[in-house]
């Protein structure tokens, strides 16, 4: 069924947060519901069976189940053409590659680039609004102002609707930025004048005829009416950021709140800027459109021409010309990606080194009192990868984030859903370490569970004793009791005890600290001597508010004899 487009702005798949998570879930529904129709049966006993897949990140579903599957795979799977629902369901050819081919990125962006509104899956509205391919157009704007923030991508970039738009969005975030070099110390109270204002120009029709109606509200006045939009249109930036930044295309700056093109991909971005089509196609022609939306070798990339990856190798390797001129373009982009991931593991071997002499430390300790005061952009993987570096800097061991990084070292998206944030070897033992911005019941319902599963299996795997280290800004109460008692019970489906601690940020934060000023090199008897007080200490405590103040007073003397 074909969506009406009745907005005023650009939007965005916010289903899932990141495209990659998108991988299981259409596996699932191809694996299990090929060739069946996609109609309330098959969509409510989909989401049943994913409730229950290892991998999927959630606390289940209530209600409409039905709606809760269209809602995950009739938004993004469906508009990028992964799957194809109907007259069946049926994974498509650029959706067995998603699934199966390792180059992830490179299928995403093709698809990504050829997202267009409207097309035969977005119907033009009565106001005729849309004649736009918006990722394209989103790179372009990236590529000539240099950067774009958030903000300007919130308020300014959205209103892309057409094209033909271009120059007057440009000319709106220059004259944003100088008025803003005109309200330096005021940045809040000017941007929220600039979104009232905008917003008001936005919907001028909607306001004047007092059509102020928001989903699932019955409040509708005008402040309800634009915080709302406000709220959709930050919403639709952050999808916008996460699907081209897991293109590999663009860095984020996680302290200014800005994207740009990596510099070493300017030449692709300047390749597609150049040789892809504006204008959207087969917007009336259901068939032409699908032919067009699953063809895995459409459009072009820069990286699809061999001459193009022959000089990537030579300006980045030692090979020659001779050694690479008779391999096809499949063996020579294996060969730019082993390049790039000897790159990428040479950064890390130079940033584990740095934290091991504890050069970062105040770089570690700042990051997190900028994760504490929400002053950074993607705050929950920011934890993972500031944890890990702390985890490296705090004692020996080989210390593995199962978080992605970028061809640059940074950051790029969380663990996957099926294993530990963090895994610590160290030879007779090891140790998960799990992270979490949730607070609250949430916090138990997310994470208490998944907890305890990625513990057992990596005890498991690792066949030796191993512990987990819980750390979130707050710890919930039910978490507590949940860990305490898993401390205690010996239970078969977790490979026997689950020794996990708890301990808010701060706490460990404050062991951070004692590593860095101790005057000894601390050792992994030292993170063993926590985990051993925690489970003699639970068969001591009265109960888990006992057991819990006691492990954080160790953790606080960690480092004492």
């Amino acid at each position: 069924m074909s969506k009406r487009l009745n907005g005023k702005t650009l939007f965005f798949t916010t289903s899932p947060r990141s495209p990659l998570k998108m991988i299981p879930e259409i596996s699932l529904l191809a694996d299990n519901f090929s060739g069946k129709i996609w109609n309330k049966n098959t969509q409510t006993a989909f989401i049943e069976l994913l409730a229950k897949d290892p991998n999927f990140e959630g606390e289940g579903f209530n209600g409409d189940l039905a709606f809760s599957a269209r809602d995950r795979i009739n938004r993004a799977p469906k508009s990028l053409g992964f799957i194809n629902l109907n007259p069946n369901i049926q994974l498509t050819e650029v959706g067995k590659l998603f699934v199966l081919n390792k180059r992830k990125e490179e299928i995403l962006l093709r698809q990504l680039l050829k997202f267009q509104l409207p097309s035969p899956y977005h119907i033009q509205g009565e106001n005729n609004t849309f004649w736009v391919k918006p990722y394209l157009e989103i790179l372009r704007l990236i590529k000539q102002l240099e950067t774009i923030t958030f903000d300007e991508m919130c308020i300014f970039a959205m209103q892309l609707t057409d094209f033909h738009k271009f120059d007057l969005i440009v000319n709106k975030i220059l004259a944003f930025r100088n008025e803003k070099e005109h309200n330096a110390g005021n940045y809040k109270r000017f941007y929220r004048s600039i979104v009232i204002r905008e917003l008001r120009e936005i919907y001028a029709e909607e306001i004047a005829n007092n059509r102020l109606e928001t989903r699932e509200s019955t409040d509708n006045t005008l402040q309800k009416f634009i915080n709302t939009k406000r709220s959709n249109l930050r919403d639709y930036t952050d999808a916008c950021f996460r699907y081209l930044r897991a293109t590999g295309l663009v860095a984020i700056s996680h302290k200014g709140r800005s994207i740009s093109i990596m510099p070493d991909k300017i030449a692709d971005v300047d390749y597609i800027l150049s040789n892809i089509d504006r204008t959207p196609v087969f917007v009336e022609n259901m068939v032409a459109y699908k032919n067009y939306l699953f063809n895995s070798c459409v459009p072009k990339l820069y990286t699809d021409n061999k001459d193009n990856l022959i000089d990537y190798i030579l300006r980045h390797s030692e090979k020659t010309r001779n050694q690479v001129e008779c391999l096809d373009v499949e063996q020579l982009k294996d060969l730019r990606d082993d390049i790039i991931d000897e790159n990428k593991n040479s950064i890390v071997q130079a940033q584990i080194k740095k934290l091991k002499s504890y050069s970062l430390y105040n770089e570690v300790i700042d990051t997190y009192n900028e994760i504490i005061s929400d002053e950074l952009y993607d705050i929950p993987l920011m934890l993972e990868w500031n944890t890990w570096r702390a985890m490296t800097m705090l004692d020996g061991g080989c210390i593995t984030g199962n978080f992605k990084i970028d061809d640059a070292g940074q950051p790029l998206s969380t663990a996957s859903g099926n294993v530990a944030d963090i895994v610590c070897d160290y030879g007779e033992f090891g140790l998960t370490v799990e992270v979490t911005m949730q607070n609250g019941q949430r916090q138990y319902e997310t994470e208490g569970e998944p907890v305890a599963r990625h513990l057992a299996k990596y005890k498991k795997t690792a066949n030796k004793e191993a512990f987990c280290l819980f750390i979130a800004p707050q710890i919930n109460e039910a978490c507590v009791a949940h860990f305490y008692t898993l401390t205690k019970t010996n239970i078969s489906y977790y490979g026997g005890k689950s020794i996990i601690v708890p301990l808010p940020l701060e706490v460990f934060m404050k062991m951070v600290e004692n590593s860095y000023s101790a005057k000894f090199v601390p050792t992994p008897e030292h993170i063993k001597g926590l985990f051993d007080f925690a489970k003699n200490s639970a068969e001591k405590s009265m109960d888990e508010k006992q057991w819990f103040n006691a492990v954080q007073e160790k953790a606080l003397t960690w480092l004492s004899a």
